[in-house]
């Protein structure tokens, strides 16, 4: 960041790193998308999703921090992300519904069958 306190962006825009285009942040994206022999594309809108949502909604970020982060004016935009969240927790929740109830299928065979293996050892 001290590379940048001169910067004339930086400065009269009061910020820290200057801010690029969309179209040039696309291309570094590419750029190290190909150099990493990445096949996805990646623009600069799934970095801010990804980091909205993944960095900091999911490791407890509050929602008000990440507005800021973001730069919306308004909390209901980042918001957004937070219904995301929402749809996947309820996601992550019914496969977890279905793996234990697999697990019970599993163990309730098991107890059946060990009781059945026990009457006939007697």
């Amino acid at each position: 960041m001290n590379k940048y306190e001169h910067n004339i962006k930086c400065l009269h825009g009061d910020l820290v790193l200057p801010v690029l285009s969309n179209q040039k942040m696309n291309a570094y994206l590419k750029e190290i998308g190909d150099i990493l022999e990445i096949k996805k594309q990646f623009t600069f809108h799934c970095a801010r999703h990804t980091f909205a949502t993944t960095v900091t909604l999911t490791n407890g970020v509050p929602i008000e921090s990440v507005s800021k982060m973001l730069g919306h004016k308004s909390l209901k935009t980042t918001q957004h992300y937070a219904k995301i969240l929402d749809k996947k927790v309820s996601e992550d929740m019914n496969a977890l519904k279905e793996k234990l109830k697999i697990m019970s299928q599993k163990a309730a065979t098991n107890v059946s069958s060990a009781h059945k293996d026990n009457k006939t050892n007697k």
